[in-house]
């Protein structure tokens, strides 16, 4: 019988993530530039968009009696205030009506029941446009605004499965042609699929289900020998959303190394290590302490599902390589 993964190896990790989160929330503010015509959107609405998704999951995956939960909700409740419940992304899509990055971050709230009629109705006469249905998009970010639109109900195409087969993921690549850019690609693409850990692994097609057990587990370890935490928490989220977990060895080891790389506030470097005098540069940490978070309460909620790590694979059992 496999060996249980002890939950408080994933909690503390979590919870010293949560705590520098909501220590840190200003940084998450939405500034006077947020509609202005060239205002900063990877500084303002990114994070608080990143910030909402990872809140919303980490609710989703916790008990209400859980602190995670509890603290997870009240980033989430902050991050929707910041919007004026949706008013501001009303004013945003007058601006910008073309723009996908308002949908994307409003689908966050939508999915936690937050929702704003105006907006949406907004949104939906842009949605069945030519020009929003055409635009060039490379094919992670189509699956992405694919999904926004199936959240928020603003547009059913179904095109979901043809976009999958056109990302680096969908074609099944010769698993030595990870490199970093793919990684990211290829955790937003599950991310996509399972709609941020709502769907579950009953999200991933079975191909891709079993090409990632294959080959997630090397991939996780050279991202972690590097150093590249950002991503290896992203690969973990990845893991948590398989039909079966990893081996109970392969996650151990990957959180013992988490855990040693955060800063004792519980702020977690993208790359490298936390070597900043006093408090941890928001910018360099905020988004590898949000995947932190998000990773754990994946796995956690799976191993409260009863969860077992899977069977041992053999890599390249499915025949990648031909």
């Amino acid at each position: 019988m496999t060996a249980a993964l002890d939950p408080r190896l994933l909690r503390r990790p979590a919870e010293a993530a949560l705590a520098w989160l909501s220590g840190c929330r200003e940084g998450f503010a939405l500034g006077e530039d947020a509609l202005a015509a060239h205002g900063q959107v990877n500084r303002s609405w990114k994070p608080l968009g990143e910030l909402a998704l990872t809140c919303a999951a980490v609710s989703r995956h916790t008990a209400p009696s859980d602190p995670l939960h509890a603290r997870a909700a009240d980033l989430l409740a902050f991050a929707w205030q910041q919007t004026g419940h949706g008013e501001l992304l009303v004013r945003l899509q007058r601006l910008e009506p073309f723009a996908t990055y308002p949908l994307e971050v409003y689908a966050a709230f939508a999915s936690t029941g937050r929702r704003n009629p105006r907006y949406e109705a907004a949104a939906a006469v842009v949605a069945r446009t030519r020009s929003w249905q055409f635009t060039e998009q490379t094919a992670t970010r189509r699956l992405g605004v694919l999904n926004a639109e199936e959240r928020t109900a603003v547009r059913r195409s179904g095109g979901m499965p043809r976009a999958l087969r056109s990302t680096w993921l969908g074609g099944l690549p010769e698993p030595w042609t990870f490199e970093r850019p793919s990684g990211y690609a290829l955790t937003h693409v599950v991310f996509h699929l399972t709609d941020w850990g709502r769907v579950g692994p009953g999200g991933l097609p079975p191909d891709l289900a079993a090409y990632l057990a294959d080959w997630l587990p090397p991939w996780l370890d050279t991202c972690l020998d590097g150093r590249m935490w950002d991503l290896g928490c992203e690969l973990l989220a990845v893991a948590a959303s398989l039909p079966d977990l990893p081996e109970t060895a392969v996650l151990q080891d990957a959180w013992e190394r988490i855990a040693a790389a955060q800063h004792p506030s519980g702020a977690l470097p993208e790359v490298g290590d936390s070597d900043d005098a006093g408090e941890p540069d928001f910018a360099r940490h905020y988004h590898s302490t949000l995947m932190t978070a998000y990773a754990a309460a994946l796995t956690i909620g799976r191993l409260d599902e009863g969860a077992l790590a899977g069977t041992p694979h053999r890599y390249g059992a499915q025949g990648v390589l031909g």
